[in-house]
């Protein structure tokens, strides 16, 4: 990411404890000097309540990076990126998918959908950790569309 641009991200994780990690690692970016604004919510219905800012998310941010798991209550991660990327105000925005999933099907059917990425959690918090690091120094020199 150039300049004194921030990164907004926003998470679609139902997981607290994965939340967590991920919540610390940007904490870290930010003590580096990284602008960044997290956003979670964890439902699919609830992440494109805030892409469309619709009921409580009015004043959302429009965010340049999403963190999607696929395993979500109500409307699962393939529908919400499906959906993302059928819009032609949201589809610019990538998407990474962060699962547990190792299904090939689902590997498949994300990217057909539109991902950016497919990454899969490791079990181990270390692992976990050094995953996101790798995230954000990917995503701290791409350039984001507006």
């Amino acid at each position: 990411m150039s300049g004194e641009k921030k990164l907004v991200v926003l998470v679609v994780e139902d997981s607290k404890y994965d939340y967590v990690l991920i919540e610390r690692s940007i904490k870290a970016l930010e003590e580096k000097g990284i602008k960044c604004e997290l956003h979670w919510v964890q439902t699919g219905e609830d992440a494109l309540d805030f892409l469309y800012r619709r009921k409580g998310f009015a004043d959302a941010p429009r965010p340049n990076l999403i963190l999607l798991d696929l395993r979500l209550p109500g409307k699962d991660g393939l529908e919400v990126l499906k959906e993302i990327k059928e819009d032609e105000k949201l589809r610019k925005i990538p998407v990474v998918v962060l699962t547990v999933s190792e299904s090939e099907e689902d590997m498949v059917r994300a990217y057909d959908s539109g991902a950016s990425a497919y990454l899969q959690k490791p079990t181990h918090t270390e692992d976990f950790e050094k995953l996101l690091n790798t995230v954000w120094e990917y995503w701290k020199v791409v350039k984001l569309p507006e």
